[in-house]
């Protein structure tokens, strides 16, 4: 009897090394992914189990219940990040789980240039793929709660790269953009020179989206904010086309006539109205902000575009009258300085 007993203990202690051998080995063994990687997506409130039930279904990997049993033991299975992952190839059971924890996800990126309208910069998100689409244009309920402190919502997003991850949205993207905005303006405004014409942060960044718009070599743009400055000091009107364009709107297409500088019903129309227009009518950078705080002291009131990005500067009517003749003059009818940013 006694030799019958250590006969069967002997067998199921076989059978349970057997066993954990098995376990081990299939813990052990790398998932079933190509060379290239595995695309892998875990939704929002996805659960372990269903994720392993998905990687068995697709022949990934044969025993989803060893995987949640370890994610389950070991706590992981509350800790897995939503998102959007690239499996590599070789990767264990064991690995995958420390992967989704860590939240290694895919992340995209996309670039707001400096110089562009709202409406522009949501165009731009709505290219992308990978990013949900919230945002119904430049008039959603949205912006114009988040901007509600301003007479507008346009300049008020700072124009940089911006990554983001499968699950994001427009709106994720444009909350960043209005916060770097807040943060960026106010850091240079509390270093900003002393006896400015602007009443407030606000003003600057008008200041700053135009100087973005009429700058095309970079250097410049302290320069162009000097000869702003200078007329604003001395109550002269800004004079400037990229105002007028936006103005303008949909109905500018490409050739601003005469007829637009004598307008005045347009608000931003600087050839009629004094001082700065009502909002900015850009993405101003931080360089451009920068310069509006910061103009370039001298003399010049006028510049005028060579037409290869960069200006003549005059200190008089008369010296910047010729140098329209030389450079503009029956040359081009759109005196802008910088490309088309609409």
């Amino acid at each position: 009897m006694l030799k019958r007993l250590l006969l069967l203990a002997l067998v199921l202690l076989a059978i349970a090394a057997g066993a954990g051998w098995q376990i081990k080995l299939a813990w052990d063994t790398p998932l079933a992914i190509p060379d290239e990687g595995l695309p892998l997506t875990v939704a929002s409130g996805q659960t372990l189990k269903s994720l392993a039930v998905n990687l068995e279904r697709d022949g990934v990997y044969a025993h989803p219940r060893l995987l949640r049993v370890y994610g389950r033991y070991t706590g992981q299975d509350q800790r897995i990040k939503r998102g959007e992952y690239l499996v590599p190839a070789g990767t264990t059971p064991e690995a995958l789980l420390a992967l989704l924890v860590r939240g290694k996800v895919i992340s995209y990126q996309v670039t707001l240039p400096e110089g562009i309208t709202l409406a522009k910069a949501l165009d731009i998100l709505a290219a992308q793929d990978n990013l949900q689409h919230r945002l119904d244009g430049p008039v959603d309920a949205r912006i114009a709660t988040l901007t509600a402190d301003y007479p507008g919502s346009e300049g008020l997003f700072f124009p940089d790269s911006y990554r983001y991850e499968k699950g994001d949205s427009d709106w994720d993207i444009l909350q960043r953009a209005y916060r770097a905005m807040q943060e960026i303006l106010a850091q240079e405004w509390a270093e900003r020179e002393e006896n400015l014409p602007y009443a407030s942060a606000y003003e600057a960044l008008i200041m700053a989206s135009i100087v973005e718009r009429e700058t095309g070599v970079a250097h410049e743009r302290g320069e162009i904010a000097g000869v702003f400055v200078r007329r604003l000091n001395k109550n002269m009107r800004l004079q400037t086309d990229p105002t007028v364009i936006y103005g303008l709107g949909s109905s500018y297409q490409g050739n601003l006539r005469r007829v637009h500088l004598r307008d005045d019903s347009n608000p931003y129309n600087t050839y009629r109205q004094k001082g700065l227009p009502p909002t900015p009518i850009a993405l101003p950078g931080r360089e451009a902000i920068h310069a509006a705080l910061h103009p370039k002291p001298g003399k010049s009131f006028y510049f005028v575009a060579r037409g290869d990005g960069s200006h003549y500067f005059s200190e008089t009517l008369a010296e910047h009258e010729q140098a329209v003749r030389k450079y503009q003059l029956n040359r081009r009818s759109d005196y802008r300085s910088s490309p088309e940013k609409r």
